[in-house]
C-alpha cells in the first residue's frame, strides 16, 4: 500500500506464534549438537534433555503433555545449574595468587 508515492509498511505480516511453532520458525536458543570443551556432566545432561524435548515435541506435538514434561525437565536441570553457580564461593585475587604461589610472603601463615 502506498500513500502519495510513499510505501507504508504492513505490520500485520508477521506470522503468529502458533504459525511459527507449526512451521518450525521459532528461533533455536541452544544448538545441542555443538561440542563444547570442558562441559560438566550437568551441562551435558541439559543439552541431552533439550534434544530429547525437541524430539518429543516433534513427535507428540507442542501442545502434548509429554512435550510439557520434557521442557519441565530441561527447566529443572537449568535451575540446578544456576543454583550451583550461585552457591559457589568465588575466590579473591589474593586467594588465586596464593593458590598459584603458596610460598610467597603474602601467603605464608605463621603460628604465634
Amino acid at each position: 500500500m502506498s500513500v502519495a508515492g510513499i510505501e507504508t509498511l504492513n505490520w500485520n505480516c508477521k506470522p503468529s506464534t502458533k504459525e511459527r511453532i507449526s512451521k518450525n520458525l521459532m528461533p533455536k536458543i541452544v544448538d545441542a549438537s555443538r561440542e563444547v570443551v570442558n562441559q560438566t556432566p550437568l551441562e551435558r545432561a541439559i543439552l541431552e534433555a533439550i534434544e530429547q524435548a525437541r524430539a518429543t515435541c516433534d513427535i507428540q506435538g507442542n501442545a502434548s503433555a509429554g512435550c510439557a514434561v520434557a521442557w519441565d525437565i530441561v527447566e529443572e536441570l537449568q535451575a540446578e545449574k544456576s543454583h550451583r553457580q550461585a552457591t559457589e564461593k568465588s575466590k579473591t585475587s589474593l586467594e588465586h595468587y596464593c593458590h598459584e604461589n603458596p610460598n610467597a610472603p603474602e601467603c605464608l601463615i605463621y603460628d604465634v
